[in-house]
């Protein structure tokens, strides 16, 4: 079966052709970064230090806010950061440095360029790390100029950063290759050549290059980098070693393929310290492999049974609704589960909860108008209000009846009016 993608970073595919060197489908991987404008289960907590009288329930923050007097400096470094030419003069300076003088600030500079090129697309975050390591700058000035003979033996892999170039093959067919595509050896100590000539097309074309010995051994250690999970014979998690930093202090494994229904039970298993946003990437991303967010909620609910999970699943939930409240607000079977979640937080006195619940909840809830008609003065209205003034707290619909004109409306439980 075809394992889903790792859940860190999106990438282009390669245009496949001859000279291009893809890594094996089991070492793959194509992930989306999480939500920036997610909000950390702490936010939710820190809503609650005062009374629920105190909150402001619009007050559940998605993102860091900076004090005005740090304004000016942030509106520099987006100017910086967002020059595509300062961005790529950044880079240039860490491609032309040695590979030996390449600090970990460069390496990750390199990083974040490369991971948008075809020619990484396919690779772990373990692999591009250690070749942009190793990768060694090249310019090529002018255009018409020959940088393989045919039948040349080859001891590089080329990567096109800049410019264009043309392979023309012994049968007097041509192929064009543009930024990111790649040519030259396979990861392999074997002697290759060239089939075909490659000149360049443009002046100033630029390249990294990737010598034989040390492409070889990058992508064929890989595998002592990875530990695959298996379930009767399946292969059903794959996860990569990975080191934030060469002190060797911040490592562990990250997830980067999985079935869906291992995805689904990783959420309550212990979280490493190099993926500690797995939940936030989960539920940003689940919509692109499983049908219906019920698999999720299912699952949750039935995990909310068992005592030692309760609290994993509980923050889950919490997560769940602070950051993508509109999955609820727009489906009624999520409506439905949420309600019944709710009943099982009462039921289990997790009291404390059930009170982060509703704050986030009402944080979340949009404005919304809806009309209902009733045929005579005497008719039923078929939803119940709770509260008012002679309560203390404002008025809260307690309760709608399934199938009625009220539910067919929109109105539910827990909305204030």
């Amino acid at each position: 079966f075809q394992l889903p993608a790792d859940l860190t970073k999106m990438h282009l595919t390669d245009n496949p052709h001859p000279q291009v060197t893809h890594v094996p489908s089991s070492q793959s991987g194509c992930s989306i970064a999480s939500d920036s404008g997610s909000s950390s289960l702490s936010d939710i907590y820190q809503a609650t230090e005062s009374e629920m009288g105190d909150v402001d329930l619009t007050g559940l923050p998605e993102a860091p806010v900076d004090s005005e007097d740090e304004e000016e400096e942030e509106d520099e470094d987006i100017d910086r950061t967002s020059d595509p030419l300062l961005g790529r003069d950044v880079v240039r300076e860490c491609l032309e440095k040695e590979p030996a003088d390449k600090t970990d600030d460069d390496i990750e500079q390199l990083l974040e360029f490369m991971h948008q090129l075809p020619a990484f697309a396919n690779m772990t975050m373990s692999v591009r790390r250690e070749l942009c390591s190793v990768m060694v700058f090249e310019v090529v000035e002018q255009a018409g100029a020959i940088i393989l003979e045919d039948g040349q033996e080859l001891d590089s892999w080329y990567v096109i950063l800049n410019g264009t170039v043309e392979i023309t093959y012994p049968d007097g067919k041509s192929e064009s290759l543009c930024m990111g595509n790649s040519f030259g050896i396979t990861p392999s100590l074997d002697k290759q050549y060239m089939n075909g000539v490659v000149r360049t097309k443009v002046d100033d074309c630029q390249f990294v290059c990737i010598a034989q010995q040390d492409y070889w051994r990058i992508l064929n250690h890989v595998e002592k980098n990875t530990h695959k999970v298996e379930e009767e014979g399946e292969i059903v998690m794959v996860k990569e070693h990975r080191e934030l930093d060469r002190s060797g202090t911040r490592k562990g494994h990250i997830v980067i393929k999985a079935t869906p229904e291992r995805l689904i039970m990783h959420l309550i298993e212990e979280h490493s310290i190099v993926d500690p946003t797995y939940i936030e990437d989960f539920l940003l991303t689940y919509r692109t492999f499983l049908t219906s967010p019920l698999e999720v909620g299912n699952k949750l609910l039935e995990w909310f049974t068992v005592d030692s999970l309760r609290d994993k699943v509980t923050r889950v939930v919490l997560l769940w609704v602070n950051n993508h409240f509109n999955d609820f607000e727009g489906d009624p079977a999520m409506t439905r589960f949420l309600e019944e979640f709710e009943k099982n937080l009462e039921d289990t006195k997790m009291k404390g909860h059930l009170r982060l619940l509703n704050i986030a909840c009402a944080a979340k809830a949009k404005w919304r108008q809806i009309t209902l008609q009733k045929p005579s003065r005497d008719s039923p209205l078929f939803f119940s209000l709770l509260g008012g003034s002679d309560k203390g707290f404002g008025i809260f619909v307690e309760t709608v009846e399934i199938g009625s004109k009220a539910a067919e409306a929109g109105l539910k439980r827990g909305d204030q009016v």
